[in-house]
């Protein structure tokens, strides 16, 4: 399990990476509703929602720590 890294939430990986359908033209698709992920920095980041992952990308050092 992963933790949304704007609200904190826990995020299930594998429901968030889960095709749910292809588009018309092949693309798998994934059902935002189980969690998002954006790559940032060299790895993948989860979110619970769009709204957090649209959060993310407005401002991801708000919501990254620097080693």
């Amino acid at each position: 399990m992963a933790t949304c890294p704007v609200c904190g939430s826990t995020v299930d990986e594998a429901a968030a990476k889960a095709t749910s359908g292809f588009t018309a033209h092949g693309a798998s698709e994934q059902d935002p509703t189980k969690g998002t992920r954006q790559f940032h920095d060299g790895k993948w980041v989860y979110f619970d929602s769009l709204e957090c992952r649209s959060k993310f990308l407005v401002s991801p050092d708000t919501y990254t720590k620097a080693s």
